[in-house]
Order: structure tokens, then C-alpha cells, then sequence
């Protein structure tokens, strides 16, 4: 079992900053791939960013991608979502998952969900 717990979200003006944190408990976070996903008000959960078990490797949905960093620190357990230069369409809660596959981009294909931080950008 791997515990997750998402925070830093909050509200920013557009253009800003936020970074968000994902601790774990239980299993070692180095076990698994870990992404992080969103899901804006009335819409459905969606693909943000992944990284692999060693940091090595990452990917971006297009929506994000320069934009937004994802990395992990697995001593300290922990992984991060960087994001920049965010817009009001950013805004959403956003959760970090577990999974087991570098490949996997749909919320079904993960094992352990955190419950989510709110991310709320103005214009």
C-alpha cells in the first residue's frame, strides 16, 4: 500500500507560479512511476505529467508541456510538479497517482491516488 498526500496548491494570478508536492508513506515512492493528473471543474480527470522510477525520463501532455516540470526525490520520498507561467485554464484539483507503467496516461491504469489539491488561477 502507498499513501500519497498532495499540497501547494492555491490561488495565483495568471502568469504565476505554484509548486506542487506529492509525499508517500508505506512502499517506497522509488517503486513505482509517478504522474500527476487533473481534473478542471465539470470535466473529467486528465493527464498531466509522468516520471519514471529513477527521475531519468518524463512526459508531458502537450497542454503543459514547457510550462510545467514534474520531478522526484526518492529519499525524501516525495515528487513535485513545478508549474509556470499558469493560465486560467490550468485551474483544477489536481492529484498525484502510482502506477506501474511509464506508458500509462489513463487514470484506470494507477493503483494509489492522493485526494487532490485545488489549483485556482485568476485572470
Amino acid at each position: 500500500q502507498v499513501q500519497l498526500v498532495e499540497s501547494g496548491g492555491g490561488l495565483v494570478q495568471a502568469g504565476g507560479s505554484l509548486r506542487l508536492s506529492c509525499a508517500a508513506s508505506g512502499r517506497t515512492v522509488s517503486n513505482y512511476v509517478m504522474s500527476w493528473f487533473r481534473q478542471p471543474p465539470g470535466k473529467e480527470r486528465e493527464f498531466v505529467a509522468t516520471i519514471n522510477r529513477s527521475g531519468g525520463s518524463t512526459y508531458y501532455a502537450d497542454s503543459v508541456k514547457g510550462r510545467f516540470t514534474i520531478s522526484r526525490d526518492n529519499a525524501k520520498n516525495t515528487v513535485y510538479l513545478q508549474m509556470n507561467s499558469l493560465k486560467p485554464e490550468d485551474t483544477a484539483v489536481y492529484y498525484c497517482a502510482a502506477g506501474l507503467m511509464f506508458s500509462a496516461r489513463r487514470p484506470e491504469e494507477y493503483n494509489y491516488w492522493g485526494q487532490g489539491t485545488q489549483v485556482t488561477v485568476s485572470s
